[in-house]
């Protein structure tokens, strides 16, 4: 574990935000005009040093000393109270949000980045603040002023924390398939009833209560998911200035291989008849409200894994640029020096392969944050209203890219730190472990294929798709004006043509009724858009060095990692396509007696 593991570099972030996004730009709009661009500074100043200085120091002890369960509680590691606080205090809860429910009335692109240093620093840590984040904006968005006092409030300003809690034994990821019950009590609150599963930060010892977001059906409603409620279900329900047991049971917590600094339990809710819940937005409109707090969620994951490939691509640097062993492959003599082994070409390939998918993706995340600050607060409607078909579109990418590549990436950690990168006394394999789990958090790598595809490419008669190849276009033009190598262009150019053409086609199947051959290949379509976000992404990081006429080692790394994306990954686009294309069948046609 090295001390000096910076985490996330400060020059990419600023980078990104002042070169690449130019967030100063964002203190013209009304809703952030409170603020200047030292504001940025000071909050993302704040993060580095808790992230450095209290959450990456614990982090170690948290991955070996998992949560507790004991006498029907979770008993957590006793760093999270003094990090918990340190995490409110920090504003971690509420920068995002506005002032008028307890923010700081930040851009999300702000306060994403910043929170980016406390995930990579300890993301298990972290992950007790996001879900909490995520819980409360929803009862800001969907609850009454009764709900939003009772519940909201204590969330933002950190007393309580907040789950969501879907999954359930005999759904898992079919949202349409909940059999948790609710039934309206003579008191007007309702009386809840079910079990859910793998509900992260489910049950913990440091506040005194957790606010359960939970789905649930409201006796007679219809099946499906168009009879799915969304329900505020506190652990200790308030009663007058009292807080008093609601009927909600940790049953038992699950053994991970990642992210054990937070706990995954089973709840049972009303074994006794006297669990109640509070109805958030209106009856049988659960999943459109939830959906807010998975979308946000889905962003929250691509940024954890991001985060996780960062730290471990750092320490990966770090320990090839100290670690002596071998000699250039043309010397002859044994006893000359051993070389540092970042010396050494295989080496530096894989170290810049994860340089281009850490820092690829984590444009492709930041972009997506800027877009998602201008769909919330952008000044005009048609503005809002673009913005938001945008982050609709890239969320299932912005998601699942990070995830899926950054386990790449950590395997290339691991891969680089040899015989002790698969061992515990170095961090690499831990990093791993915590990759992992980020393909399946929020919707599997799978889910996310077929959303994108089946739904968000297609809406609103390909209105967000259209909005999407504009801006990449837009980069196009800009690194055209900025003298960016015309051979990049070129290749970002005519894969956009490809994935047009592509999307048009599969679109057409779609519409006429052949919805199968339209989807056998969504996995491939995933992968082939995150390609071609992230060539977007490295065509404009290279527009703003040239902008900015740097020509330090930044910049030339920058444009080596830009050379080797549109080298090595963009021309895999027409593989890609023609697979999509020809519906290549054969795990469609594979009979599971053949497996």
């Amino acid at each position: 574990m090295s001390t000096s593991n910076p985490l996330v570099a400060d020059d990419d972030i600023a980078f990104l935000l002042h070169d690449v996004l130019h967030v100063e730009a964002l203190c013209a709009w009304p809703a952030f005009a409170e603020h200047a661009p030292e504001d940025f500074d000071l909050l993302l100043g704040a993060a580095r040093r808790l992230a450095r200085e209290v959450l990456w120091p614990a982090y170690r002890s948290m991955d070996q000393e998992p949560p507790r369960y004991e006498g029907g509680r979770v008993r957590v590691h006793p760093a999270m109270p003094s990090i918990y606080a340190h995490l409110v205090e920090h504003g971690a809860i509420s920068a995002s949000r506005p002032r008028g429910v307890g923010g700081l009335g930040l851009p999300l692109t702000i306060a994403s980045l910043a929170n980016l240093y406390l995930m990579a620093a300890n993301l298990g840590a972290y992950a007790y603040a996001g879900l909490t984040t995520g819980a409360a904006h929803l009862l800001e968005a969907f609850g009454d002023a009764e709900v939003r006092d009772l519940f909201m409030t204590p969330m933002y300003e950190g007393r309580w924390t907040g789950t969501m809690a879907l999954t359930e034994p005999q759904a898992g990821s079919s949202l349409a398939d909940v059999q948790t019950r609710a039934r309206l009590g003579g008191d007007g609150r309702y009386r809840i009833e079910g079990s859910k599963i793998f509900i992260s930060g489910g049950d913990q010892d440091f506040t005194e209560n957790i606010v359960h977001m939970t789905l649930a059906r409201i006796e007679g409603a219809p099946p499906g998911i168009k009879g799915v409620s969304l329900f505020a279900v506190p652990a200790r329900r308030p009663e007058g200035d009292a807080l008093v047991p609601n009927d909600v049971q940790c049953t038992g917590m699950f053994h991970k291989m990642g992210w054990r600094g937070i706990p995954s339990v089973a709840l049972t809710y009303g074994e006794a008849g006297d669990c109640c819940g509070w109805l958030v937005g209106q009856p049988h409109r659960g999943i459109s409200c939830m959906f807010q707090m998975m979308n946000e969620a889905r962003i929250m994951v691509g940024m954890n894994a991001i985060a996780t490939a960062s730290v471990a691509y750092q320490e990966a640097l770090s320990y090839a640029r100290e670690r002596p062993q071998g000699r250039p492959v043309a010397a002859k003599d044994p006893t000359a020096p051993q070389i540092p082994i970042v010396e050494h070409a295989d080496v530096r390939r894989m170290l810049l392969r994860q340089k281009a998918i850490v820092e690829g993706g984590l444009s492709l995340l930041a972009t997506t944050a800027r877009f998602a600050d201008a769909a919330e607060h952008a000044p005009t409607p048609a503005e809002r209203q673009r913005a938001t078909l945008l982050v609709d579109l890239l969320t299932p990418v912005a998601k699942s890219f990070p995830a899926d590549r950054g386990f790449e990436a950590n395997v290339l950690s691991v891969q680089i730190h040899g015989g002790y990168g698969y061992t515990s006394e170095y961090l690499p394999e831990s990093w791993l472990r915590d990759q992992k789990l980020n393909s399946i958090h929020e919707g599997t790598s799978g889910i996310q294929a077929l959303d994108l595809l089946g739904r968000k490419v297609v809406a609103g008669g390909g209105a967000a798709f259209a909005a999407l190849v504009a801006e990449i276009r837009a980069g196009v033009t800009r690194a055209g004006a900025a003298g960016v190598r015309g051979e990049w262009i070129a290749a970002v150019e005519r894969a956009t043509v490809r994935v047009e053409q592509l999307t048009m086609n599969l679109a057409g199947l779609g519409l006429s009724g052949q919805v199968e051959p339209m989807l056998a290949h969504a996995a491939d379509y995933l992968d082939l858009m995150g390609v071609l976000l992230v060539a977007w992404q490295w065509l404009v990081q290279a527009a703003a060095l040239r902008e900015t006429h740097r020509e330090d080692a930044f910049a030339r790394g920058k444009l080596r990692a830009a050379q080797y994306w549109m080298a090595t990954e963009l021309p895999r686009i027409e593989h890609l396509a023609r697979l999509c294309e020809d519906v290549e069948d054969s795990y469609l046609s594979v009979q599971p007696d053949e497996l």
